[in-house]
């Protein structure tokens, strides 16, 4: 699993990413909250494409109700997209949250591919 360095959220709280591989997503923790509280997540699948590389397609992100309001949403998919971005792989963004993200921030474009009928249906595959 992959750590990263920490952040703080709206209320100050230092906040934690990592790369949960086995469980095929990222989870954002809150310091001040029980060991191992996980506050939010974002899955994600890794297709491989012939003319792209390999894909990271995330298709659901979500933070827990208690913690709603501080900003750990935004963390989650930024340093999740920038994980992802720095290990060569193509951004996906399924999940209406990153895809939103990634319209309002176009720096993220170099590494982006748009959603397509193909990789609906190759994700609708590996869910099922």
């Amino acid at each position: 699993m992959t750590q990263h360095e920490p952040t703080t959220d709206k209320t100050g709280a230092q906040t934690s990413v990592r790369d949960n591989g086995s469980a095929q997503r990222y989870e954002i923790t809150v310091d001040g909250t029980a060991e191992g509280v996980v506050a939010g997540f974002a899955e994600y699948r890794d297709r491989a494409d012939a003319a792209t590389g390999t894909e990271r397609v995330f298709f659901h992100t979500e933070v827990a109700e208690e913690f709603g309001g501080r900003g750990l949403a935004t963390i989650l998919v930024r340093e999740a997209l920038d994980d992802a971005r720095a290990r060569g792989l193509v951004i996906i963004g399924v999940c209406p949250l990153v895809a939103a993200f990634l319209e309002k921030h176009p720096e993220y474009a170099d590494a982006a591919r748009p959603v397509t009928p193909d990789i609906l249906g190759w994700l609708r595959r590996q869910q099922g």
